[in-house]
């Protein structure tokens, strides 16, 4: 059988962590290619015969929600395993996280557990993307990860001679890298990570016209203890139909600011503060200040929050509201404390995925006017190739202290364009997947492909 060179890393390509369980031990940078060399002598070895599975490759099961899942890519990159379509045929499952950096790049975990024969194995690799990486360097890094982690799986449960993975000198790696030691550099920008965009959009037909402007801005501090953030978007809306009865016209500008500064108080609390100041004519605002001190406690240690997270999230503190119209208790404009108590629950295992979000609220003057809502999702595993899936929320809704005494026109109604008064609200899905025929996926056919890459 051919064999296949990995060689770290690529032009581009930031250099991934390797973390090991138990007590995710965290490798560093200059560990890599010592690692990359043993690799290199142990893949090269002749492959017991225990070992072979088939034609001597190990079966890999994909599982990934979320940014970068192109499964496509990896089984068109990486095709000494076999990769197959369900976690009871696999050796290895292979389920891949993601949370962003401070500096507005992301980190991919991915978390490699042994099945069958290999239950007791655990290994978890992530890798850092920065922010300025184009996708096709971000999936490129993504891939080598990958790759190290099968490799490694692979020395472990008997399967070698299937790929060599070659060291490179480490001063070429940093040169191709740009990498320099932390006292080497001073950095201008503090860790302060600047976002500026915009947007026009023209569409329409014969009988209906719409243009949009929009903008956006966002300043971020990121360190292990602080994380401050400041971010700014106005939308201006032009919207024309017409009617059997007429034309009708829409011009609308919202525009919304906000701030968020956070300290890791503890090991499990975090203590912060949110605030908002916003104009939203949908919700009869024309201006909205709100100043919100905020409590959170976490359940499991805050870097396992791409796994499972179990937060409480606390928050209390007054919102001055200056309203478009008259609203249907009297007031134009009023000053208002609310307090929120917001519990999320989430877990991404072998056997699926679920989260919980539970969250109150009510206002300070009046128990009664208050918001209840529970929303989540759960996909289930129930047993080879059957996968069921629930999602949605439900809410009681007692609180809107904004809506304006004249009721919304048909046209505004149908549009969506004024909040109408509700006692509820809520959305239900339920789902299910078969998969079955032949347990292997390897082959990647791209021809007559009708979306865009």
């Amino acid at each position: 059988m051919g064999s296949r060179t990995s060689r770290f890393p690529r032009e581009g390509v930031t250099e991934p962590d390797l973390r090991r369980r138990p007590g995710r031990r965290l490798v560093k940078p200059g560990g890599l290619f010592g690692v990359a060399a043993l690799l290199t002598a142990l893949i090269g070895l002749t492959p017991p015969a225990a070992a072979q599975n088939g034609n001597g490759r190990p079966n890999v099961f994909f599982d990934c929600s979320g940014p970068r899942c192109d499964s496509r890519y990896y089984r068109t990159e990486i095709t000494w395993v076999n990769w197959v379509n369900d976690k009871e045929d696999s050796n290895v499952h292979l389920i891949m996280t993601s949370q962003t950096t401070g500096a507005g790049g992301r980190e991919y975990l991915l978390h490699f557990i042994g099945t069958g024969e290999q239950t007791s194995y655990d290994d978890e690799h992530g890798y850092r993307a920065l922010p300025t990486n184009t996708d096709r360097e971000t999936l490129d890094g993504i891939v080598h990860t990958m790759e190290l982690g099968l490799a490694m799986f692979s020395d472990e449960a008997g399967y070698r001679g299937l790929i060599a993975i070659s060291p490179i000198d480490r001063e070429e790696a940093a040169v191709a890298r740009g990498v320099v030691a932390r006292d080497e550099v001073e950095d201008p920008w503090n860790l302060w990570v600047f976002r500026v965009d915009g947007e026009v959009g023209i569409e329409g037909e014969t009988s209906e016209r719409r243009t949009s402007l929009e903008g956006g801005f966002s300043a971020s501090r990121v360190t292990p203890d602080w994380r401050v953030r400041f971010s700014g978007d106005i939308e201006n809306d032009r919207l024309s139909i017409e009617l059997s009865e007429g034309t009708f016209e829409d011009t609308r500008t919202n525009w919304s600011f906000d701030t968020q500064v956070v300290y890791a108080l503890l090991e499990h609390w975090s203590v912060g503060m949110d605030t908002n100041t916003s104009r939203n004519l949908t919700y009869n605002q024309d201006l909205r200040v709100e100043l919100s001190p905020a409590l959170e406690y976490s359940v499991f240690p805050y870097d396992e929050a791409t796994r499972r997270s179990l937060t409480f999230y606390y928050t209390i503190g007054p919102a001055y509201r200056d309203y478009a119209e008259s609203t249907i208790y009297g007031e134009t404009e009023e000053t208002r404390w609310e307090q929120a108590m917001n519990v999320r629950f989430g877990q991404r295992q072998p056997w699926g995925n679920a989260s919980v979000n539970l969250r109150g609220s009510h206002f300070l003057h009046d128990f009664k006017q208050r918001l209840v809502s529970l929303g989540g999702n759960l996909s289930f595993r129930v047993f080879r190739g059957l996968e069921l899936e629930f999602r949605g929320n439900v809410s009681q809704v007692n609180d809107q202290i904004y809506l304006a005494a004249e009721e919304a026109t048909d046209e505004e109604a149908l549009l969506q364009l004024q909040q109408r008064p509700t006692d509820f609200d809520y959305r239900m899905e339920v789902g299910f997947q078969f998969r079955f025929g032949s347990i292997f996926n390897n082959v990647v056919n791209n021809r007559f492909r009708r979306r865009r890459f």
